[in-house]
């Protein structure tokens, strides 16, 4: 089963990555990315916390590296999987996945954002000018994420991880 978990876990990885010159919504040295937030949840239901947060830190790296992303991918995406995952175990609801996403990313990211660009880029933003955007783009995610939940495709994965349909 672990093998199976790693494996789905990459092919998000590839689906984030190769998807990120597409879907975007630049805000200053920002981008944002919905379809990242659709991957944090699903995967937070699907697999758990640990396998979202790996999966996130490995996108940023990856979008990084290959110029489609910024820095501040780092603390939106992985901030964001990271209390979607624990909310989801709490709540064992696609809505408390959802609900840790857009708060973890939204809010909590685009407040670690700031300062992060202070230091990095030398410039101080406000605090919360990055909140508004990673508010909009993860959103749009969740939304994304829980129509995703609810089709066939998905039902198939959530019978291989032997999860319940919430």
């Amino acid at each position: 089963m672990k093998t199976k978990k790693m494996v789905f876990t990459g092919l998000f990885i590839a689906i984030g990555v190769l998807s990120a010159h597409l879907i975007y919504i630049p805000v200053g040295i920002a981008k944002c990315f919905p379809v990242q937030h659709a991957i944090n949840i699903l995967l937070a239901v699907l697999l758990g916390t640990r396998y979202t947060v790996s999966a996130a830190f490995a996108t940023s790296v990856l979008r990084n590296a290959l110029g489609t992303g910024s820095f501040l991918a780092f603390p939106g995406s992985m901030i964001g999987a990271l209390l979607s995952g624990i909310l989801y175990r709490k709540t064992n609801h696609i809505l408390g996945a959802v609900v840790g996403e857009v708060i973890g990313t939204g809010i909590i990211g685009g407040l670690v954002a700031a300062p992060l660009v202070k230091y990095f880029v030398g410039s101080q933003p406000a605090a919360f000018f990055y909140v508004v955007p990673f508010l909009v783009s993860s959103a749009g995610g969740a939304v994304i994420a829980y129509l995703l939940y609810y089709t066939p495709v998905v039902a198939v994965f959530r019978e291989q991880f032997n999860h319940r349909t919430n």
